[in-house]
């Protein structure tokens, strides 16, 4: 019997992935979100990897062009932006990891209505040989509904993350 166990037990010590890198990650995300909540430019460019590519309606490339882009969520008047991870998978080399969540804008017209577009990101994380996670691949797609009171309480519930 033990016999049997062995090669899986082998197997299951080669993994370097963890519950630890899962949380890692959903913690990198929050922040990075938290970046941009705080309009914090040069943190939220700290985020992203320098070979990323962000996928919308054009391919963004590199960190100077996806925080030209972004540039309009860092301004007073602008769109305020905030996500959370509600899914966060790491392959067993513990290298890549995938977080996928909800998102919404805010947005206020000049009487001040503010309107809400809500979506789903998804953004592939790399971890770099200085040990941070930085995202490599990010992309979005709005939500064809308005969703569900836990998927809008995931975005306002408190973080445990530092």
């Amino acid at each position: 019997m033990y016999i049997r166990l062995l090669p899986a037990l082998i197997l299951a010590g080669l993994s370097t992935a963890s519950a630890n890198d899962a949380d890692e990650v959903r913690c990198r995300e929050i922040g990075f979100s938290q970046a941009a909540e705080r309009q914090d430019l040069a943190a939220f460019s700290r985020f992203i990897d320098a070979d990323a590519r962000f996928v919308g309606a054009t391919v963004l490339r590199g960190v100077d062009d996806i925080t030209a882009a972004w540039a309009v969520f860092f301004q007073d008047d602008g769109p305020v932006i905030r996500w959370r991870p509600r899914f966060v998978e790491v392959l067993e080399n513990g290298k890549l990891a995938l977080s996928r969540g909800p998102y919404r804008t805010r947005t206020r017209d000049a009487d001040g209505k503010v309107t809400e577009q809500w979506g789903t990101f998804n953004s592939i994380w790399r971890l770099n040989a200085d040990g941070e996670w930085r995202v490599v691949f990010d992309a979005g797609s709005p939500a064809a509904d308005e969703p569900d009171d836990a998927t809008k309480a995931l975005l306002d519930a408190a973080t445990d993350c530092p």
